[in-house]
Formats: C-alpha cells, structure tokens, sequence
C-alpha cells in the first residue's frame, strides 16, 4: 500500500517539516475555491517516488495529477512536487484510480519531461537491485538514468524501425569469430537466433588475431544471432579501450557505445537512441547494464572478475549480479565471458543455472602459450642466483629471444618507481616522522607514520600520504640514513630494463598513461595490470614479475584475482609463446596457469569458500563507520536466527567494520533487515554514518 501525501505515517510525523510530505491541492489557497486545480477525470492519482537517498522514504506517495497535466503525465516521466513544504523532484512509476489514504492528497507542480525515461522493465530491475543490496531504489536510478539535457531531448530523433522491418541479417556469424572452437559454441549462437535464451558462462581462448584479441569477434556474433530473433542486446565490459575494441567488431551493425569520457549531451543522446528504440544493441561499462534495450534478449559481461564492475556508489552493486537479475526477470540470454572464471561464474554453473561454454582441448593447445614457472627446481639447480634475483635468468633469456621476433611484455603489479622502502640496515619499513595533516607545528599532534616512496633514482624520500619530503629521514629502530626498496615499481622496472636492453625502446603503460596498441617491431613493454596494450599480431614472449606481491595479499580474491591478472597478460601473447612467471610452480594458481585451466581452479576457489562459509557460497554484509554507530546498528537489526556477527575490528582512519554472514537462503532477509535498520536510523537522524555494503568485494 502507498503512502498518502497529506498526513504523515508514524515513521514521517519523528521528521523535521522540511522532511514530512503534506499539501493541500492548490498550494496559497482552499480546496474547492475559486481558480482551484481539479484532477484528471481518467486515473487522477500519481504515484511517485521521490528522490530521495533516506532509506525511510524509499516508497511510492501519492499525488493528485491535475487536469491540465493529464496528457503530460505518463509513467516513467520525471516529475517535480511538493514535498514536506519544499520543491522535490521525482519518477510517476504509475497513475491509479483511487488512493488507499482518505484524506487529501497535494497536486503534482509539474511535469519536467512527458519523456518516460523510466521504463517498467528498468524500474523493475531498479527495485530488485535495491533490496538485493539493502539499499533505495533512487539511488540505483542515479546510476541507470542519466542527468537530463534539455536540448538534447528537443531534438528530432530517428523513427523506431517497427518489428516486421527490423534489421535480421542473415550473416550473423562473423567469419573467424571462433564459435566453433567450442563444442557448444554453434547451438549457443543457433538458440539465440531463434530466438530463445540460453545463459553461459564462456570461458574464451586466448590469442591474437589480425584485428586484435578474438573475443570482440566471438561476441559481436553472439549480438547478430540476437538481433537475427528480433531482439536487442547489451554488452557491458570493464573499461573505455575494451569499448574501442568492442566497436571496431560490431563494425556496421547498429549499436551506441556509452562510456565515462562523453560528455553529458552526448551521453544522454546515445542513451535516448535505445529509449526510443531507434538501436538496440548498446555497449558500454558499467551503467549499460541498466540500458532501456527492449525486448532484450541477451546480456553479455566480459572479465567480470575486473574490480571495475564493482560500482562505487550507493547501493554499490556488481555489474554480474545487475545482469543476472535482469536476465532472469527479462527471461533473456545471459554470457559471462573472460580468460579466467570467477568463484561466482562457478556458481552459476553448478547451481545448473548457467552452463559451461569451454573450447575443446585440442584447440586450447594449438592457441594457449608455453607457461614457465621461473622457481621450479631445475630451474635452480642450474641458476642458484635466481632464488633471489628479481629477474632471473630464465626470464632475461625469453625476453632476449621473444626480441628477435617482435614486442615483449614485462608485467609489473605495482605502478610507480619505488613504492616502499625500508632501512637498509635493520629492514623496518621506512615512515614519515612528520606531523600529521591539520595537527599542526612538528611535535605538537600526532605524527603522519605515512609510508615512504621514491619518485626517481635521485629524488629524495616523500610520503605517499602527506607529501612530506622527507630529507632528513633516519631510522628510528637503527639510525641509519639510508634506505632499500622493498617493491620494485613500473617506471624502476622500465629504467632497469633499458640499461640491460640498450637498443630497444622501452615503453610503459599504468595509471600516469595507457597505451592502446604496440606495433610489431621489436619494443619492451612495462606494464601495469590491466593496462597491457594489444599489440600487433602478439606478444613473441612476456615475463610476469614480482608474483609474490599479487599472491601475498591479504584478500579473500588474491589467488583468483592474480591468476585473472596472469592470464588476461599472457592472452595477448602468440601461440605457443614463452611465457615466465615468476613465482614458485608448486602453488595451485601457478598450476592453473600452466596447464591453462582456469576451470577447475574456480571449482576448487568455490569449493574452499563453501567449506569456509565465504563468498559467493555464503552472503556476507558490512558496516563500516564509527565504532559507537556500528555496534548501536547492530543491536537493532532483527538479524536473521542464522546470521554470525564477525567484529567489529578497527579499520583505517578511525572507523570500525563488522562482518555479517549468512547461509545463501537467508540473503534476502539480511538485506531486508539492514535496510529496515537503516531507515530507522535516518528517522531519528543519527549523525554517525554507517556504510552498508552487501557482498562487498573486499572484505578485509
């Protein structure tokens, strides 16, 4: 039932009155009177939901449409009403006959736009995000919906080809596009073509093509046989460059790619095109997912491991859990593609919910590169410097040889020159000893304690958190003056490497600058996970440094996420290139890398978390702010009979975190609970935040 408009429930009559809804239906003067607004003859009642991020007000209330606006009033239109005496903007979700409240109900002011930018289907998925992650609905429209642009809405658009003119080519499949590597490949293609939904977790082959990785291809088909059964497609993938390359394979199928770079015109430009169903194929990073593409009939997500899927603002939802709940309620296609395979694709299959799309082993030989663990024993025997040479020789002699034929790649996980540093003589890690920001003269206030980094080879010591150049710096354990590198960084790696290469351009690739593509021609490449450019026909060879500081992380995903990181570097190599890891082979991840069987690495990745009670296997929730608002949260939250309370333990700056974990089935109701004692605390308005996250990616 709907909350009436003019007299506030229990929970509104604790609000100030710039947050309690009320209104009489002409705003200055009495109902019924002269010049007084009547409401639509046909379904006068509007419901609306405000926007509003206070977890109490995440509901429909209703309003009163007037006449004049009868026409303009649709559902999904933007909205602009009286709330608690002051001027709110809102969605009419729907209009009804009759409201549940007997008493009065407000006018709605205006209507911003006639334009339904909400569409059921989205508002649907909308709902279902927000209790899925016990958060409000308004805050997830902020992420499917963007900002209006007034001009841009003016403009003609394009008549929508009708269902009996749609475009059905004929030659859905793109020549060289690898289905057929895959036993199940061609009735995957074959199912969506007629117009069926088939859901799958693909797990693609590596290589390089003539026109760069083959996945784009693989994919670009999968969205013809879509359209080919009458129906649109979105694919959502983890960055900008994975958009171009995306793009380039769809070539001139119709489509709008959607990325963070575009300007807020062009953006809601490429976004009204799928409203107004004048294209239905839409590719883009994360907010695709919530694309207006009607009727949908496959959702693609590609490397959903990428922690570039995880979005950063409330409710915080994955992008793989966003398209999963779309494809179910949309009865659609689901892929969910990538070199790797994530505990939670795992899931999906074994749940029977998705199947599996691997290549045929026979395939995966001819295409995978020739993995070498720099650490195996034979290795050191006959090297014994390489326990504790960073690059040892095994490594230095692939890139010497993979040089004679083309680019070589050097993955590097950190970015920087030297990152960490520690006293050379006692080996304690190196801390600023200045005062910490806003405490004012040295020695009056607490001291920064911030590590100590390196910006070149001749710079002096500064701290990564407040910027201090520290000089002056001695050990306080020793006092010795000088300083070793603990992590060795990119731009250090590239400056190493060009003295030992002398007459070979070195190129690097991180944060401060990506490169796109590399040519051919012989060129050492330094690069940063994820941003390992696509090089012209592959890499002749590729050397993955420092695997200790992935492996070593104290993270739940660290094993999964560094064989993600491996694998996704060494798919950009040639067939049967060399490719060394430094790492120590009797680890499971580096197995897994070496036989290419991401797999049955993910089964046994899910098979640990189960017995661990860890996600995906379990549900997990935390709440992270002062210590004081955390534990009074958890007092009032009606936890479900099965739920475990794990902390709360100090975290940085001052906050504290606890961890709630649940059975699977019991999911719902965790969410439910956090979001009924999130809006009781915005009733009364506590002034301590407490963050709610559900199934956060870090957990530590």
């Amino acid at each position: 039932m709907t909350e009436p408009i003019s007299e506030p429930s229990p929970q509104e009559a604790l609000l100030p009155a710039a947050g309690r809804a009320g209104g009489s239906p002409r705003p200055g003067g009495k109902p019924g009177g002269k010049g007084a607004r009547q409401p639509a003859e046909r379904l006068p009642v509007a419901r609306v939901l405000i926007d509003s991020p206070l977890p109490h007000l995440d509901r429909p209330f209703d309003y009163l449409v007037p006449a004049a606006l009868d026409a303009d009033a649709v559902p999904g239109c933007r909205v602009r009403v009286r709330f608690a005496g002051q001027p709110a903007d809102g969605y009419l979700l729907e209009r009804v006959a009759r409201s549940d409240h007997p008493g009065r109900l407000a006018f709605l002011e205006r209507v911003v736009s006639p334009l339904p930018v909400l569409t059921p289907e989205i508002a649907g998925l909308a709902r279902a995000v927000a209790d899925r992650y016990a958060g409000t609905m308004s805050d997830v429209l902020r992420l499917a919906i963007p900002p209006r642009h007034a001009r841009v809405e003016a403009e003609p658009g394009s008549p929508a080809p009708r269902a009996a003119e749609a475009p059905a080519p004929p030659d859905w499949r793109t020549p060289g596009d690898g289905w057929d590597a895959y036993p199940a490949g061609p009735s995957f293609l074959r199912a969506l073509a007629e117009g069926r939904s088939p859901r799958a977790v693909w797990t693609a082959l590596p290589g390089i093509g003539p026109d760069g990785p083959s996945w784009p291809l693989a994919v670009a088909s999968a969205v013809r046989a879509t359209l080919a059964g009458g129906r649109g497609a979105v694919v959502v993938v983890p960055d900008g460059k994975d958009v171009a390359m995306m793009a380039r394979a769809l070539g001139a199928t119709p489509h709008v790619a959607i990325t963070a770079d575009l300007g807020p015109a062009e953006r809601y430009r490429r976004w009204l095109k799928l409203l107004r169903g004048e294209v239905r194929v839409a590719v883009g990073t994360r907010p695709v997912a919530f694309a207006p593409v009607h009727p949908l009939g496959l959702a693609v997500i590609w490397d959903d491991g990428d922690d570039l899927h995880a979005e950063r603002h409330a409710p915080y939802p994955h992008t793989r859990e966003v398209l999963t709940l779309r494809a179910h309620r949309a009865r659609a296609g689901l892929l969910v593609g990538g070199y790797a395979r994530t505990a939670e694709a795992a899931l999906l299959v074994a749940s029977g919910w998705a199947h599996p799309l691997v290549p045929a082993r026979g395939e995966l030989r001819a295409r995978a590169p020739l993995i070498r663990p720099a650490g195996d024993d034979a290795e050191l025997a006959r090297d014994e410097a390489a326990r504790a040479a960073r690059l040892p020789t095994v490594a230095w002699q692939a890139l010497k040889r993979g040089l004679e034929r083309g680019p070589v790649l050097v993955q590097v996980p950190r970015r920087g020159y030297l990152p960490a540093l520690a006293c050379l003589r006692c080996r304690a890690p190196a801390r600023c000893g200045g005062p910490a920001q806003g405490s004012g003269a040295p020695g009056s206030g607490p001291v920064c304690s911030g590590p100590l980094a390196l910006r070149g080879g001749h710079a002096a010591p500064y701290c990564r958190w407040c910027g201090r150049i520290a000089g002056d710096w001695r050990c306080p354990r020793c006092g010795c003056p000088r300083v070793r590198a603990i992590v060795v960084g990119a731009r250090r790696t590239a400056e190493e490497l060009g003295r030992a290469f002398p007459s070979v351009a070195v190129k690097t690739s991180g944060r401060d600058g990506v490169l796109a593509t590399v040519g051919a021609g012989p060129a050492l490449v330094v690069a940063t996970p994820g941003a390992e450019p696509v090089p012209e026909g592959g890499y002749a060879a590729a050397v993955l440094l420092d695997g200790w500081a992935l492996l070593g992380r104290p993270d739940l995903r660290a094993a999964e996420e560094t064989l993600r990181r491996w694998m996704n570097a060494a798919a950009l190599a040639r067939p049967r290139a060399e490719i060394v890891v430094c790492a120590d082979g009797a680890v499971p991840v580096v197995q897994a890398l070496v036989r290419w069987d991401p797999v049955t690495f993910s089964e046994r990745e899910l098979g640990e978390r189960a017995e661990l009670g860890f996600p995906p296997a379990a549900r997990m929730a935390s709440l992270t702010g002062p210590g004081a608002a955390v534990r009074e949260m958890l007092a009032e939250t009606d936890l479900p009979e099965d739920a475990q309370v794990l902390g709360p333990v100090p975290i940085d700056g001052g906050l504290e975190r606890a961890v709630i974990r649940v059975p699977r089935r019991s999911g719902a109701a965790l969410a439910r609970a956090l979001k009924a004692a999130s809006g009781a605390r915005s009733v009364r308005k506590a002034t301590d935040v407490v963050r709610v996250q559900v199934d956060p990616l870090d957990l530590i």
